[in-house]
């Protein structure tokens, strides 16, 4: 499979950089953590520069190649990740845009890439677990919209989205994976409550959901009714397959800081320091080609990642946490002081083995759709 990037892809790297060496500088700082109203806004305003220079639509509209490029490039030059505009740009609007009809690309992906509108994802239940296919959350059709029932759990940037991604059970005599819907749901609709969820780390991006007879319009629902599953493999296929793109290039910058750091404070004396050093620098490169592999395989697949995003999440997580805690060995006492970016990046790496889907998901999905193992009965 050949890795390397074509003459006009090399072009587009080189036209991005000199846009970031100029925009960058004229970026405002970013707010605290917990404003999130303000973060919403500086995330925004940075959405918007990259709709008026010509990038926001790389997470759908353009080549998975070229979405790896924007993603390198942006880590590397310290722009702002996508914050805010998180599960908009990366899981329900490359999911719309794969599986929406006409009116609703049209409706929903220009403000997500301008910036206008944040979205939600309402797909984890209090009860459910890592099951997801077990969700309980009920939509009963009324004519031309949905009665929907239930609470959601891990909302990501609930307290500031216009919209919610929303996994809804339509037909609860189906088999369970069968009688599930994917809902655009307005998060200002009669009915939403929303509880903000304090981490590990003192921050609230997660929330809880509490749904009380919300309507939500049939012309809502992304794909067929009771074909959620389905789609929502789409959504999980993006989330696991290019979203941490950004975040393999900022662990690959962590990891030379830290060896940088050792040799300042004379912990580079510690031969199993340094071999952890390098095996983790080993691992990250790895890492960094599984992700271009996955990139070329989806560029030959109609953009949509396959299921090696599956190898790539699983073995991710778990060395995002080894480099974590090789920070807190490199750091020594100061690993406690939670004003270090490190200890709070090392905080929230412990929730990595369980976002997008667990550990135990993932290998699951290796050995069923990649080995061909039985399924457990």
């Amino acid at each position: 499979m050949d890795l390397t990037y074509t003459e006009e892809e090399e072009a587009f790297r080189a036209g991005l950089r000199d846009w970031l060496a100029v925009a960058l500088p004229e970026l405002p700082p970013r707010p605290p953590p917990d404003d999130w109203p303000a973060r919403r806004a500086h995330d925004s305003a940075w959405q918007r520069a990259l709709h008026d220079a010509g990038y926001a639509d790389v997470h759908w509209d353009a080549s998975p190649t070229r979405r790896l490029i924007f993603l390198e490039e942006t880590e590397k030059a310290g722009a702002p990740y996508v914050g805010a505009n998180f599960v908009g740009l990366l899981h329900a609007g490359p999911t719309v845009a794969a599986e929406g009809t006409r009116e609703q690309r049209e409706r929903w992906l220009p403000p997500i890439l301008r910036g206008d509108e944040i979205w939600c994802q309402g797909f984890s239940e209090p009860d459910a677990g890592s099951d997801l296919a077990s969700l309980r959350t009920r939509a009963v059709r009324d004519g031309d919209s949905y009665v929907v029932t239930g609470a959601k759990i891990w909302t990501s940037h609930a307290e500031v989205a216009d919209w919610c991604e929303l996994l809804v059970r339509t037909d609860p005599e189906a088999p369970r994976h069968r009688g599930i819907s994917w809902l655009a749901m307005p998060m200002d609709a009669p009915g939403v409550t929303v509880r903000p969820l304090r981490t590990l780390a003192g921050s609230t991006e997660f929330a809880e959901v509490f749904l009380d007879e919300v309507r939500v319009p049939v012309g809502n629902r992304v794909g067929e009714e009771n074909d959620g599953w389905r789609v929502t493999m789409v959504t999980l296929s993006f989330e696991r397959g290019t979203a941490f793109v950004g975040e393999v290039v900022a662990c690959r910058r962590t990891l030379a800081a830290l060896a940088r750091t050792a040799r300042e404070d004379g912990r580079w004396e510690d031969a199993v320091l340094r071999r952890r050093l390098g095996r983790l620098n080993a691992e990250f490169g790895a890492l960094w080609r599984l992700t271009q592999w996955n990139v070329s395989e989806a560029e030959a697949t109609g953009g949509i990642p396959g299921t090696g995003g599956s190898v790539f999440k699983l073995r991710y997580s778990h060395a995002r946490q080894e480099l974590y805690d090789t920070a807190a060995e490199v750091l020594g006492p100061d690993a406690l002081d939670l004003s270090r970016e490190w200890t709070l990046d090392r905080l929230s790496s412990l929730s990595y083995t369980i976002a997008a889907g667990t550990s135990q998901i993932q290998r699951n999905i290796v050995a069923e759709r990649i080995l061909g193992l039985p399924k457990e009965r």
